[in-house]
């Protein structure tokens, strides 16, 4: 048996070990030692070098079973719960986390553990039957698109026949009987694993083989991110956003996302799963709003964001998801953002003496500041508006309007210009 270490716990990492933690791993374990295990949920890392031997050898490697349930029986004891239990079990959440943030280009899958047996303890556990069934439905739904490959349009086309029927306007206000009805369906789709141990080999397997996929190729190839790299796989103990109106899930930016100003920014759903908000599917509401909503939680967030900050000398992302009213932190990272924003938040931080000249002009990627660059439009009057979207690009462009990803790279390819206009950008979109 290998006695190569392949299983980190949270509380062993740092941020300094991105390489072997990946990006996620090593800031959620860097979190843990900062903001305490009370704000992070716990779990475990898979390193990266375990990512790259299963690639080159297309079986996991010796003895990465063994410790992946060993470090599991150690989340368990923290937990006091055990996986896998029909009545109160303990649901993990199964993520990616490259060296490189790949927004979106990897796969996650919640609410690993679930089955026909323990929705029902978890319903009684929590006195909340939609809950545990909304959860269930959730864990069906990514474990077929994700694990199994099947189309996410069936998934989601099957909901909005439901809602139909429901006479409801969105996922969250979907009955019991709905949701039961709704994995019976997604059932048939494909065959679902009951045994809770099986499940989590499997969403570790498709999250190695993500790195693998078309979308995740392309991203790299795009950002010069080396094929060989791996990603590491994050299973923490699940908190859940889906609880009800005292429940929410979102990202939220330290700084405005798009122009730098020291206000943060960002999006977040009341009784939700964190990939709603990213995934697109559904609209989220804007951070402002949190402060109404829950403003205990909102304050919370603030101080937090601002000591990430502070700890990184960087602007921040971060995910996060208040169960029940108590706000957890299930990620951070530096943030993505555009040039015009990279300037603005330089400056600031040189002037809060957060960090010296040479330290700012570090944070600016030289690479994006043709950005600034970029024809925009003339903001004079005399004009029409005839719609509103979200740019997912730099600046101002004029084509042929198209609808899928497959349509604008055909169109580009015959050299026309063009404008894909999509409901939501998605990463297939990539």
């Amino acid at each position: 048996m290998s006695d190569h270490k392949w299983v980190y716990d949270f509380a062993e990492g740092s941020k300094d070990m991105r390489e072997l933690l990946g990006g996620k791993g090593a800031n959620v374990a860097e979190m843990t030692r900062v903001l305490g295990a009370e704000r992070v949920p716990a779990g475990l890392t898979i390193t990266t070098e375990a990512c790259v031997a299963y690639m080159r050898s297309g079986a996991e490697p010796e003895g990465l079973d063994a410790q992946v349930f060993d470090a599991l029986a150690r989340l368990e004891e923290a937990a006091g719960k055990r996986f896998g239990d029909d009545e109160d079990p303990l649901l993990v959440s199964v993520r990616s986390g490259a060296r490189e943030s790949m927004p979106g280009m990897l796969d996650t899958i919640l609410n690993v553990g679930l089955n026909d047996a323990s929705v029902t303890g978890l319903a009684r556990a929590t006195g909340n039957e939609r809950f545990a069934w909304d959860s269930y439905r959730r864990l069906v739904q990514m474990f077929g698109n994700v694990v199994q490959g099947v189309a996410g349009d069936r998934f989601e086309d099957a909901i909005a026949k439901a809602k139909r029927a429901a006479g409801v306007a969105s996922d969250s206000e979907l009955p019991v009987g709905a949701l039961k009805s709704l994995v019976e369906e997604f059932k048939s789709f494909y065959e679902f694993p009951d045994d809770p141990r099986e499940q989590l080999r499997q969403a570790i397997r498709a999250v190695f083989d993500s790195w693998s996929g078309e979308r995740a190729v392309s991203y790299r190839r795009i950002n010069r991110i080396p094929d060989d790299w791996g990603t590491a796989v994050n299973v923490q103990q699940m908190v859940f956003g889906n609880k009800g109106d005292t429940s929410a899930t979102g990202v939220a930016f330290s700084r405005d996302e798009m122009t730098g100003a020291p206000e943060p920014s960002g999006d977040f759903l009341v009784n939700a799963q964190g990939e709603d908000v990213v995934s697109g599917v559904r609209t989220p509401r804007d951070l402002a709003e949190l402060k109404d909503v829950m403003p205990e939680a909102y304050e919370q967030l603030m101080e937090i964001m601002r000591t990430l900050e502070s700890q990184y000398k960087d602007m921040q992302d971060v995910e996060f998801t208040v169960e029940e009213g108590r706000l957890y932190m299930l990620q951070t990272r530096s943030a993505k953002r555009p040039a015009q924003a990279a300037v603005r938040f330089a400056v600031d931080a040189v002037n809060e003496g957060l960090l010296t000249r040479e330290e700012a002009l570090r944070t600016i990627d030289a690479g994006k500041l043709d950005a600034l660059l970029h024809p925009t439009f003339d903001r004079s009057d005399g004009y029409e508006v005839l719609a509103h979207g979200v740019a997912a690009s730099p600046g101002a462009a004029a084509g042929e309007i198209v609808f899928t990803a497959a349509d604008a790279v055909a169109a580009a390819q015959a050299s026309r210009d063009v404008i894909l206009v999509r409901p939501f950008t998605e990463a297939d979109d990539v």
